[in-house]
C-alpha cells in the first residue's frame, strides 16, 4: 500500500505508534492543536488517530482528512458532528474491552462492599499482628439487588457477571432490550427505587449529565451502593460526597471522575468511597487489542474503503 500520511495527536499508545510506522507515513503533533498544523501537514494528511481528543478545529485544518480512528470505545472527545457534516469517518474500539471493563466493575463492587483494599493495607502495615483482626465489613453482596444503568455491550457483560453471583439484576436504558429477560425500568428514578446497588455504565451525552444526583441517591437508600465505571460526567460529585458523608447511601466505588486526573478532596477523605484512577480497561492485553483495532480501522479504510468499527454518526464507506 502506498504510504499514506496519518496524523497522531497527543497521547498515543506505543503499539499504535509501532504498527502505524509499519504501514503509514506518521506525522505527530504534541497535542491536538490546529495551530501546530503546517501547510505541509495540511496538504498530505488523510487519516488521524488519538486518545479521545479530536476537535473540529483540528479536522478543519486538515482539508484532505478522510478518517479519525479513535483509541477507545468512548468518543465524546471527538467532534463527531463536525466529522459527519464534512464526510469524515470516525471509528472507535468497541467489544475488545467489554469483558475487561465488566471484570473491573465486579472487582470494584466487591472492593467497595467488602473493604478489601483497606484490609490489605491493614495487613501490610503490620496491624494484623499489632492490633488483631481487621474489622468486619458492614456490607455484603449477599441479599443485594443490582440495577444496571446502561445495558449496552459492557452493561450486558456486567449484568451477566452479577447474575453469576446469584444476585437479581434489572436495568434502565432509553428503550428496553428484546434479547434479555432482566426486568426493565422506564426511568432511572424507578430503577433506583427498586434496587440498593446501582452500576453506572452510560456514555457522556447531554442526556446523562449529572443524572446521578442528590435526589437519585436518596432513592437508593441508606444501604445503597453506587458503582460508576462509565463517565464521571454522569455523577454530581458534590451531591455524592454529601450523600456518603451523611449516610444517605452506604458506599460508592468510582473508576471515573468529572475532571480527571483531579479527584475531589471530599471524596478522597471518605472511607466509604473506593476510588480507582480510570483503570477499567487498563491491562496490557486489552490495551494492545484496542491499539490493533485502531490501526486496523485505518488500514481497512484505505485498502477497502470501509472501516471495521465505524461509529453510527458517520458514513460507513467512501462511496
Amino acid at each position: 500500500m502506498t504510504r499514506i500520511s496519518v496524523l497522531t495527536a497527543g497521547k498515543v499508545h506505543p503499539r499504535v505508534r509501532q504498527r502505524l510506522a509499519d504501514v503509514f507515513d506518521v506525522v505527530h503533533l504534541e497535542r491536538p492543536d490546529p495551530a501546530l498544523v503546517t501547510p505541509e501537514i495540511a496538504a498530505k494528511v488523510r487519516g488521524a488517530t488519538g486518545f479521545n481528543g479530536m476537535p473540529g478545529a483540528l479536522m478543519s485544518a486538515l482539508p484532505n482528512l478522510e478518517i479519525v480512528a479513535n483509541f477507545g470505545v468512548g468518543y465524546d472527545g471527538v467532534d463527531v458532528q463536525h466529522a459527519a457534516a464534512n464526510g469524515i469517518m470516525v471509528t472507535n474500539t468497541p467489544d475488545v474491552l467489554n469483558e475487561e471493563v465488566a471484570d473491573t466493575a465486579l472487582g470494584l463492587l466487591i472492593n467497595t462492599v467488602r473493604l478489601l483494599p483497606q484490609a490489605e493495607t491493614w495487613l501490610r502495615q503490620g496491624r494484623w499482628v499489632s492490633d488483631g483482626a481487621f474489622r468486619l465489613s458492614p456490607l455484603s453482596l449477599r441479599g443485594r439487588t443490582v440495577g444496571i444503568y446502561g445495558l449496552g455491550r459492557i452493561g450486558l457483560e456486567i449484568a451477566n457477571r452479577v447474575s453469576a453471583f446469584n444476585l437479581p439484576v434489572s436495568y434502565h436504558t432509553r428503550s428496553p432490550r428484546k434479547d434479555v429477560a432482566y426486568p426493565y425500568y422506564a426511568t432511572l428514578d424507578a430503577l433506583a427505587e427498586a434496587v440498593d446497588t446501582l452500576v453506572c455504565i452510560v456514555p457522556k451525552t447531554p442526556d446523562t449529565h449529572k443524572t446521578i444526583n442528590a435526589a437519585l441517591l436518596k432513592k437508593l437508600g441508606p444501604n445503597g451502593v453506587l458503582i460508576n465505571i462509565g463517565r464521571g460526567w454522569t455523577v454530581d460529585e458534590d451531591d455524592l460526597a454529601e450523600a456518603l458523608e451523611n449516610g444517605t447511601i452506604a458506599a460508592a466505588g468510582l473508576d471515573v471522575f468529572q475532571d480527571e486526573p483531579r479527584v475531589p478532596e471530599r471524596l478522597m477523605k471518605l472511607e466509604n468511597a473506593c476510588l480507582l484512577p480510570h483503570v477499567a480497561s487498563a491491562s496490557v492485553p486489552t490495551r494492545d487489542a484496542m491499539a490493533d483495532l485502531t490501526v486496523d480501522n485505518l488500514i481497512s479504510w484505505f485498502e477497502k474503503g470501509a472501516p471495521i468499527t465505524p461509529v453510527p454518526e458517520t458514513p460507513h464507506s467512501r462511496d
